[in-house]
Parts: structure tokens; sequence; C-alpha cells
């Protein structure tokens, strides 16, 4: 498609412009681009042509009498977009705004926060995230201060297959509210698949803000939706990457199987640092998917509306890739009884231990046949179900080692439970249905909070197990690009140093190079006492104190229930041994490396 000069509102150079855009752009986008410039007049800046320059700048400066603060607390990084987003919607307001993690956030400004906006996940058993918990800590002390003066509101994100679901946003807004803050819009929680609640908390916001806010009384600025401009490619549009290598990293008689997997993305625009993680968009299994349908009696060709604007899809595809069916909540649970009259499952969910022991290692398929028979519509079935989340893992190459590639380490998740064999559903689409030359759906999540040093002369220390060794790997490979000089150490454990070395001969390599400086390895199943990561720490802990002492970043990637948990327990012990230190003071220590980036996590 060319445009006539001639005869178009564009000039010569414009149209050259315009011309060479269009011809690079697929269809989705240029109905994307369309629908985006026929909405675009409802976001022009008003013009008002009776005020002079002085009384425009009276109005905004009386919009910004009271300041907004918008806080943070992020494990993998959806909270700091969407603090990022409502903070940019909010400037464009001309509110005044400031957003940092909460941890970056002073303590003893709390009391001059005028309105206080809160973005945060949970994880762990309803722990906040690591860049939030010195500002909890101080929240829930006795130096917290009165809040008469603040209004606030706080948006929750969570997991709702967790027995603590959203509860450091839960706690924060009680404690908030217990100190006399006034709450500005009620809390909303969001599960996994939060886009659509998050979208909702922030216009209620808005327009919250905008009906207290003098500029608007005075402009009359009527409720305007904003939306979103996301990149080309995201989590709401993901880039279909081809898969150029899919290897099994396990030796013969492992009892694991470990996929390394190298995806193109050339023409994708998506960029990443190591550190951060690939989300993958991921379908369930056919034949659970098949016997779900017969189960409930449903036809799979009959067609089902998946989203409010109007998506229609067959029910055997929104079973295969837009709802969730391997995870049972006491939620879905919650709202399946109203759909029928057994009396056992009304009786299931008001015994809470009995309903907590009920829904672990099972899936919907094991549900909808214990308390069958059902007569529901499929379309009213599936609307109570949850979105089917993507999953994230952590990268595992550099981009400045491997150009227009991802790299991604991804342990297949194989299981019996209650007489069924159950799988991870993306990890075994990755090991059984995903072979070179073909795609999967993909999205860059940024984690800025597990990152390399800024200098290169830094000393780092990466403790990991299994395919917590992925973000070192990506690690040592930016490293040695970058020619830092900076020494690198590996704590890396599995469970059989013949089959389960995960790439053996590349840290034999670079510790041969002199690129890691150090590497101790632990393998629990190749001695009569089970050896782990932490126990080689304490093995190494004068040389690991010393590292510490000279500024060394530490880094832990892995299980956060066991592994994470023992390690920090474990450094803990270090410090306070090494360094003659009590156990308070131990942990206080901790605590600083914490704040100064220098003690960093990626767990789950």
């Amino acid at each position: 498609m060319q445009l006539e000069v001639m005869n178009s509102p564009f000039n010569e150079k414009q149209a050259d412009l315009l011309n060479q855009l269009l011809s690079s752009m697929t269809e989705n986008q240029k109905i994307w681009l369309s629908g985006y410039l026929a909405s675009a007049p409802a976001f022009a800046p008003k013009t008002l042509p009776t005020q002079s320059g002085g009384e425009v700048e009276k109005t905004k400066a009386e919009a910004a009498q009271r300041s907004i603060t918008v806080l943070y607390g992020s494990h993998t990084g959806n909270c700091e977009e969407l603090a990022a987003q409502l903070s940019k919607n909010l400037k464009e307001k001309d509110f005044q705004v400031t957003v940092s993690s909460m941890d970056d956030f002073k303590p003893k400004n709390l009391k001059k926060t005028e309105d206080l906006l809160l973005v945060t996940s949970t994880h762990g058993d309803g722990d906040p995230p690591d860049n939030a918990m010195t500002f909890y800590e101080f929240l829930f002390s006795k130096r917290a201060p009165e809040l008469k003066n603040m209004r606030y509101s706080v948006l929750a994100l969570g997991d709702s297959s967790y027995e603590f679901f959203c509860q450091t946003g839960k706690d924060i807004d009680a404690r908030l509210e217990e100190l006399g803050a006034e709450r500005l819009y009620e809390r909303i929680d969001c599960d996994l698949d939060f886009e659509e609640a998050a979208e909702t908390w922030k216009e209620g916001v808005l327009e919250k803000l905008e009906e207290q806010s003098p500029s608007a009384q005075a402009e009359g600025v009527a409720k305007a939706k904003e939306t979103a401009v996301w990149p080309v490619y995201s989590k709401v549009n993901p880039f279909r990457a081809e898969i150029l290598q899919n290897i099994n990293l396990n030796g013969r008689g492992s009892n694991k199987e470990t996929r390394h997997i190298e995806l193109d993305l050339e023409g994708s625009g998506l960029d990443y640092e190591p550190g951060d993680s690939i989300g993958i968009l991921p379908e369930n299994e056919e034949k659970l998917t098949d016997e779900l349908i017969q189960e409930m009696g449903w036809d799979g060709k009959a067609s089902v509306t998946i989203t409010k604007d109007g998506e229609i899809r067959s029910v055997r595809e929104a079973l295969l890739s837009v709802y969730e069916t391997t995870v049972l909540t006491k939620s879905l649970l919650e709202k399946s009884s109203t759909l029928t009259d057994n009396e056992d499952l009304k009786a299931l969910i008001k015994d809470t231990e009995a309903l907590k022991s009920y829904i672990y290692g099972r899936d919907l398929l094991d549900f909808v046949r214990d308390f069958g028979p059902w007569d529901v519509p499929a379309e009213e079935f599936l609307s109570i179900l949850r979105k089917l989340p993507a999953r994230l893992y952590s990268i595992a190459s550099s981009s400045a080692a491997n150009p227009n590639e991802v790299h991604l380490t991804i342990g297949a998740l194989r299981y019996e439970a209650n007489g069924r064999q159950r799988n991870g559903v993306c990890s075994v689409q990755c090991a059984e249905r995903a072979d070179a030359g073909d795609t999967l759906p993909v999205f860059v999540q940024k984690n800025r909070n597990f990152r390399l040093p800024e200098s290169g002369d830094s000393k780092i220390i990466m403790i990991g197990a299994g395919t917590g060794v992925a973000p070192y790997r990506a690690f040592l490979e930016e490293r040695a690009e970058r020619e830092d000089e900076g020494e690198n150490w590996l704590f890396f454990g599995e469970q059989h140093f013949v089959t389960d070395f995960l790439y053996q001969t590349e840290w034999q390599r670079w510790k041969k190079e002199g690129l890691l400086t150090r590497m101790d390895v632990a393998f629990s199943r190749d001695t009569s006492e089970k050896i782990y990561v932490q126990h080689r720490l304490w093995d190494q802990r004068q040389e690991v104190f010393r590292w510490l002492q000279e500024g060394a970043y530490v880094y832990v990637c892995g299980d956060e229930s066991r592994m994470a948990k023992d390690v920090e327990r474990t450094l803990t012990a270090i410090v306070e041994s090494e360094g003659n230190l009590s156990s308070e003071e131990a942990f206080d220590y901790l605590k600083a490396l914490r704040t100064e980036k220098r003690y960093q996590r990626d767990v789950y």
C-alpha cells in the first residue's frame, strides 16, 4: 500500500515514513494501529482557549497539591510494570508522582506521604517480595507512625492455589487502616491472570483521584479509560519463536529430564538481560482435555465465548489453550458448588483442612469425576475457570554472546498422585511436544531484582540447585563478553555427578580459562549422607565470609521452600560465626546486603 501525496494530508517526507512503516507491518499490527488511531482523539489533550498561560499553570499546580507516591513490591517484575504504567497515567493527568520499590522508599517519609498507592505480590508462605521486606517490617513495627493524613489503595497480586493468597497485600491494607489512613479505593486481589482486575483497580483509583482533584473540578474532566500501549510482542501478544535446538542435558540412567532449549528471536524486537525470564504460553495435554470433555458429556466442537469482547473458540480449543485444568483452588470449588446440589462438595468446602488436603495433587478431571454427574453447559462451567497462566523460566544465555537467540533450562515435571500420572503443563510440553522447527509463544519478563553488579570488578557468589543454575550460565557468558575482571564462584547441587551435572563441560571450560574462579558442587545421592549446596557453603565459610567482606554479591536461584531457606539460614550462620556477631547482628548484616542489592534471589 502506497500513499499518494497529492491526495493525502501528508507531505512527501511524512508519506515516505508511513510507506516504510506500513510495508514492514503484519496484518495484525495494521489492525491494531488502525484501532489505536481511531481512538486517539479521545486521548488528545484538552485546549483551554479562555485561559491564559498563567491560568493553565495555576490549574496544573492545583492538581499537584497532593503528591502521590506509588510503591511496588515485585518478585517477577509484574508489579513493577504495573506501578510504572500507573505512574505514567497519573503524570499524563498532571499529578505529582514518585514511584519506587518499597525498600528504596525511606520509611521516615511515610508520615509525610499524602496519597499512597501500593502494588505488591506475595510468595512463599504469605511472605512479601525481597524488595518489600524492609518496608513491610517497618510498617508492622512500633516505629510506624500514625497516618491520619494519608489516603491509600492497594493492588495485590497472587496465586489462588496457594493458602496465603495475596497475603502481603491484605496485611498492608489492614495495617494502613489500623494506623489511621483513609482507604481511597478498595483493595483488589488479583489471581495469575491479573491484567483485567489490575485495569479495573487502576481505573477506579484514577476516577477517585480525579473526583477529588481541584483541577478536575475546574476543568470538568470526565472519566476516560486509559489504554496501555504495550510493546509489539508481549504477554498479551506473544512472539512465535522457532525452536533451534532441544536436547536432554541429563545422562542415561538419570531419573530426571532437563531440556536445554534454544529459541530464535530474530525479527521479534525482544531484548533481555541476564537475570530476566522468558514467559511461555503453554497448552494443556490433548489426552487430559479429551478425557475431561468426555467426562462432562460436552461437544468439543461446540462454540463458547471466552472473553468479554466476544471472542469465540470451540470447547476443545478453549480447554487446550485458554483455561487451566491441572490445578484446583478453593475459589474454583466454591464457585462450582453453585452449579450442583452435591452435598459432599458443600461439606468439603466448609472443612478447611479437608479442603486443603483434597486440592493438593488433584486436577480438574479428578474433581469432576469425584463430584459428578454434572448437568452444566460447557460455557457456564468454563466461565468459572482461571485462565491458563504463562510459565516463567530463567534465561540461560547472554544476548551479547548469542545475538537473536535465547536459551532456557527446563526440568520436565512428572509424578504420580492419587492413582494417576501427572505432568507439568509447560515442562512436559517442551520435553515431548516441542521439536526443532516448531514454535513456542514467548515474551520477555524483566527482573530488575536479579542483576549483575554494575562494576565488572565486583566478585559474585552464585548458588543454585538443578535448573536454578540457568541464570548463572547467562551471567558468565555476559561477564566474558564484557571482559569483566571480577572473580566468580559457583555453588551447584544436583542428585548424581555422572548423570545430572548440568552444563558440566561449560563450567569446566570456564574454570580452565579462569572466568570461573571457584566451583563447589554437591551431589546429594552419591554419598550415604545427603550433601546439599548449603553444606558446601558451610564447608567454605571462612572464604565465603572473606568474599562478603570484600564486597561480593550473592545470588540464590531455585526452590524457595527448601533450598533457598536453607541457604539463607546457612549464610546467616556463617556471618554470625566468622564475624563474631550475635544472631540479631548477623540477621541485620544479611538485611543490609539485601538493601545494598548485594543479596539477590530468584526463587520459586
